[in-house]
């Protein structure tokens, strides 16, 4: 969709698309309601600005639609296509990377009672499996801000991928 069909939309189908973004109710409304938006870096920053802060509560649902690192979403749904898409670079061909990223992940989720998010779009699987192991270090208030600005990113960059189809 364009920049000019997402302003034009009622609110209840922004709200929606926006959810596909980032599943957080009080964003989506907050963004739909700051149209019309001159560019799509506008509605990006918007989108940015609306989440900073979310609430953990918000933090959470946001969390609970996003699979983790390695493992791609099965469903259906526009955020989990966004998903596949973001994850594309992860190389789960190599066995040991498999391995490890499945060994991190279930590291990272004992350790913070999450999944492990970060921005993989555009990162290799080297360097997400570094910055779990960097993240596994971090005490619970630093990772839960970790994981609340990755998503902020994500948010965003799924918007500008939106806007820009």
């Amino acid at each position: 969709m364009t920049l000019d069909e997402f302003n034009r939309l009622p609110p209840e189908q922004a709200r929606e698309a926006l959810l596909a973004c980032a599943h957080v109710g009080r964003w989506a409304d907050e963004v739909t309601a700051g149209r019309p938006y001159a560019s799509v870096e506008d509605a990006a920053r918007a989108a940015l600005d609306a989440a900073d802060p979310w609430t953990d509560e918000e933090v959470d649902a946001a969390l609970a639609r996003h699979p983790r690192i390695g493992e791609r979403a099965r469903e259906e749904s526009a955020d989990a296509s966004m998903s596949r898409s973001e994850q594309a670079g992860v190389d789960t061909s190599d066995v040991d990377v498999t391995r490890r990223l499945a060994e991190g992940n279930r590291a990272y989720e004992e350790r913070f009672g999450h999944v492990f998010l970060i921005r993989a779009a555009g990162r290799s699987a080297e360097e997400i499996l570094e910055q779990l192991t960097e993240r596994l270090g971090n005490d619970a208030e630093t990772e839960r801000a970790n994981a609340a600005r990755n998503l902020r990113e994500i948010a965003a960059l799924r918007l500008k991928g939106m806007l820009s189809a």
